[in-house]
């Protein structure tokens, strides 16, 4: 077992950190939890003023039975500020304590903490639970009944099987639309969910529309300008914020303005797209149906830059969207030499701010994001790379078998998925977390599935197994976002194959033990500061457990995930802050309360099984 309990703690949350948003030459206050009899003789924080090493003497300003907590102050000099803590013992040991934690050597600065002057993401990410909704197959109202089909599409029935072959994955048409959604707001509200993620509502050739021929208007087939404005005023009016998706690196084929740019040399959107000197173009990923865009001040004015651009028009009334999520940011506006991504999201960001202030910008991105998180622009990513690639790994089910046709892929990598101990699984979560500044974490969307992977039941095996996938998106830091239909139970063995419409009319397929399963985790993560704002703490990882903390200066958490049975792990009393005699209540999971014995708490050993208790 790997015990962490005895680790000196640090982390960018309000408990450790005295502001989320510092402003250029403002003093910061850091703490430094240490537990109590491993004091070292002397503590500092290193900064890096100006690209030099600085160091800041830190003080023990309060202690109990448990820990001692050390404090100095850190001035933000420049508008990133990396930072580590350097812990001195006798006989010339020292420690440093990194975002990965402590290391007796020394080590480089990549997993260095953050402090960042730039606008900080909305403060109401943290109470957001973002519920993801493929236009086509959600719900189909009545009014779509009397709209034409497109010379596209191969139309089905809402209960008919996706057809995943190629040419066939782009145009199976099932017709879902907006009124459809407003008809549905009573389950998502129901399951506790606040924030709605829309696919794109373009014009396009394609059930995903991620092709747009236009970024005009809505899309007649999903009810047209007017019915945007239906859903936005609706959610709206239950409190809830609403998310549309843009795609920035490239445009469908039949775009107008790639219509205009095909026409000949002298147009301006000419320059908005990669153009060889024989007249063929640049496709992402070279598909020809996806012309590339490249970014000039033109096409960043109409795209993305100011109330008239796309981003600005639909945030501004009557559509009044809360913020985007950018498909393929991290290709955004980078092909060889180029790279405009920064200037991209800066203006999106600027925009965002001044036709929509408060709104949120997410960027699509499945590898390592940290790179593009500074706060200059995006306020966070899909986080694939920090969450769902290690939770698929550790709980993905022995049985698993990739999709028919050979596709053996670990999103995108070209092998089977693997199946990892709780060791891998923490040192990749908590890598990943070191080099994202603290907030840009908190901002980002914690997932277990998407429209573009497999189902999370299809990866695990059964409802067991997605409670616990779900009871770590739901308790670790992120902002937790689900794609609609895996409360139910959905099943799919690929991106496309997952997209199967919501079975409204077929409540006897639905998961009754997953449902009430989402609709108690968000339940839980609603009520509780610590889930929403508090720090993480990791305690405990094996082969099938992983133990972590929540906590708040007034509320603390013990988390417990076991992906099956094993020995009972035993904790340190002290590291929940817990005395002799205390309890710890049961808030989630259905265990026994648990109470400190000797010094200490013993968690019990089922599994499949997450559970979550509070330290009284």
């Amino acid at each position: 077992m790997l015990d962490l309990s005895g680790q000196p703690h640090h982390d960018g949350s309000a408990l450790y950190v005295s502001t989320q948003a510092p402003r250029l030459g403002e003093t910061v206050r850091l703490r430094l939890r240490v537990p109590r009899g491993e004091e070292p003789d002397a503590v500092f924080v290193r900064s890096t003023p100006d690209a030099e090493p600085h160091y800041d003497r830190a003080e023990p300003a309060a202690s109990d039975a448990h820990a001692t907590w050390y404090e100095t102050a850190v001035r933000v000099a420049n508008p990133i500020v990396r930072y580590r803590w350097l812990l001195s013992g006798p006989h010339g040991r020292y420690r440093w304590l990194t975002g990965t934690g402590v290391a007796e050597h020394d080590v480089p600065d990549a997993y260095d903490f953050t402090l960042s002057a730039h606008p900080a993401p909305p403060d109401w990410t943290a109470d957001a639970v973002v519920y993801q909704i493929f236009l086509d197959r959600f719900a189909r109202s009545a009014a779509a009944d009397g709209r034409p089909t497109p010379a596209w599409a191969r139309p089905a029935s809402w209960d008919d099987e996706v057809d995943f072959r190629m040419p066939h994955v782009p145009r199976q048409f099932y017709g879902g639309d907006l009124d459809g959604i407003v008809e549905h707001l009573d389950h998502i509200a129901g399951l506790g969910f606040n924030t709605l993620y829309l696919t794109p509502f373009f014009p396009a050739p394609s059930n995903h529309r991620y092709d747009a021929t236009s970024f005009a208007h809505v899309d007649p087939l999903l009810g047209g300008d007017e019915a945007l404005a239906r859903l936005t005023a609706a959610a709206h009016a239950r409190g809830m914020r609403v998310i549309g998706d843009l795609t920035t690196n490239h445009s469908g084929a039949t775009h107008e303005w790639f219509a205009a740019a095909s026409a000949g040399p002298e147009a301006p959107e000419r320059s908005f797209y990669y153009f060889r000197p024989d007249g063929s173009y640049l496709g992402w990923y070279d598909v020809k149906s996806l012309p590339k865009f490249r970014f000039g001040p033109e096409l960043i004015g109409r795209l993305a830059a100011g109330p008239d651009s796309v981003a600005g028009r639909w945030l501004a009334p009557p559509f009044n969207l809360d913020g985007w999520r950018i498909d393929v940011a991290n290709m955004t506006g980078r092909h060889g030499a180029d790279d405009s991504n920064l200037a991209v999201a800066a203006a999106l960001r600027a925009t965002i701010e001044a036709v929509r202030p408060g709104g949120v910008l997410v960027a699509e991105h499945c590898h390592d994001a940290s790179a593009d998180l500074t706060g200059s622009g995006w306020d966070g990513a899909m986080n694939y790379a920090g969450f769902l690639r290690p939770v698929w790994a550790w709980l993905r089910s022995p049985g698993y078998r990739p999709a028919p046709g050979g596709e053996q892929t670990y999103l995108g990598v070209p092998v089977p998925i693997p199946r990892l101990p709780g060791p891998a699984v923490h040192a990749t979560m908590r890598a990943f977390a070191a080099v994202t500044p603290w907030r840009a974490v908190c901002a980002s969307w914690s997932l277990v599935g998407s429209h573009d992977t497999p189902r999370i039941r299809t990866v695990v095996g059964d409802a067991d197994a997605v409670g616990v996938a779900a009871g770590l998106l739901f308790t670790f830091p992120g902002t937790p976002m689900v794609f609609a239909g895996d409360e139910l139970g959905g099943e799919g063995v690929r991106g496309e194959d997952a997209r199967r419409p919501m079975p409204w009319g077929r409540p006897e397929a639905w998961d009754a033990v997953t449902l009430e399963r989402y609709r108690a985790l968000a339940r839980l993560r609603g009520s509780s500061e610590a889930l929403k704002r508090g720090s993480l703490r990791w305690l405990a990882a094996d082969d099938d457990a992983l133990a972590y903390v929540r906590e708040t200066a007034s509320e603390t958490l013990l988390c417990l995930a076991a992906r099956g049975p094993r020995r009972g792990l035993l904790l340190d009393a002290h590291a929940l802050g817990a005395s002799e005699g205390a309890g710890l209540a049961n808030v989630y999971g259905g265990a026994a309360d648990l109470v400190v014995r000797s010094g200490a708490v013993t968690l019990p050993s089922e599994g499949p099984s997450f559970q979550v208790w509070k330290v009284r």
